[in-house]
């Protein structure tokens, strides 16, 4: 028997029973198009619709060759992946060069599909925008999902007439932000602003802009999402990270984290369980990996044992 490569849906499962032992657990083997009892290995059905291509590819020459859709549509380009790409070479799609009586024809249309790419503002902006977001996604590491959120939000953006008036290159920076904390990506303000074409004031005004008129649920951001980063670029051992998001844990439960800079919370916390834990870093140390100051660290450091009676040894 095949080893089975997928499990049913919800819904199927609820439905099937099986005849042999009466268990409801199937597993769906699409290679031979059959349903099997993970209980018994009874086969309760055998002709399942495959919604696959009807052609065959074993080499991804063969694949490409034989496909006849193209790319998925994505909101990271101007014009969502779906428009026709007419190319400056006068040659066909087997290199065979173009009759001259086509030539003028072939011209003709290219340059239609040229104004129908530029022919609003709305495209031009998306144009640089979309190119800008391609560079600082880049420039992060941000993930692909993560950038098709950001270019949702700007998109809404857009649409509300908020970039008017303001640069492309901070509503962007701002949707890649606020994208990233959807998705609790570990990216601070500070280093958006590092590698953006703005500073940290514009950045900010942008960012609040979005939050008060585009309908984007936002969280709060935590320094536990910063500590896996934060604990990888000092080279914390894992009972210490434990140790540090307890503290943020228990801080949140009495209000203490309110108002306060995550990036600086996640530095006393760690600095805190390092010295719990006997797995110690200096301040200095953990400044840098936080991209907070030494006086941040110690002011929050003081708050957190204070108020934790959190009792520290030398």
């Amino acid at each position: 028997m095949a080893k089975p490569v997928r499990a049913l849906s919800d819904r199927r499962k609820r439905s099937a029973v099986c005849s042999i032992c009466g268990g409801t657990d199937f597993y769906e083997d699409t290679t031979r198009g059959e349903n099997i009892c993970t209980s018994c290995g009874c086969v309760v059905n055998e002709r399942i619709m495959d919604t696959g291509p009807e052609w065959r590819a074993f080499t991804a020459e063969e694949r490409d060759a034989r496909a006849r859709t193209g790319s998925p549509m994505t909101l990271t380009m101007a014009d969502k992946g779906l428009a026709t790409t007419i190319s400056w070479s006068d040659r066909d799609a087997n290199g065979r060069a173009i009759a001259a009586t086509k030539r003028a024809e072939i011209y003709r249309m290219r340059k239609w599909q040229i104004r129908t790419l530029v022919h609003s503002s709305q495209h031009r902006n998306l144009s640089i925008a979309m190119s800008e977001m391609d560079r600082l996604t880049s420039q992060l590491g941000i993930p692909r999902d993560t950038k098709e959120t950001a270019a949702l939000i700007y998109r809404k953006a857009l649409t509300k007439r908020l970039v008017r008036g303001r640069s492309i290159e901070g509503m962007v920076s701002a949707s890649i932000y606020l994208s990233c904390r959807i998705h609790k990506i570990p990216r601070q303000l500070d280093e958006i602003v590092t590698e953006a074409r703005v500073n940290r004031k514009e950045l900010g005004q942008c960012v609040r802009l979005i939050l008060r008129y585009v309908d984007v649920k936002v969280p709060i951001p935590s320094a536990n999402d910063l500590m896996p980063r934060i604990s990888a670029d000092l080279a914390l051992d894992g009972k210490t990270v434990q140790t540090a998001m307890n503290i943020i844990n228990e801080a949140r439960e009495k209000g203490i984290t309110a108002g306060k800079d995550p990036g600086g919370l996640a530095a006393a916390a760690l600095y805190i369980a390092g010295i719990i834990e006997d797995d110690r870093r200096t301040q200095r140390e953990i400044a840098e990996a936080s991209n907070v100051t030494e006086v941040t660290v110690r002011n929050r450091y003081k708050d957190l044992a204070t108020n934790l009676q959190i009792t520290i040894r030398p």
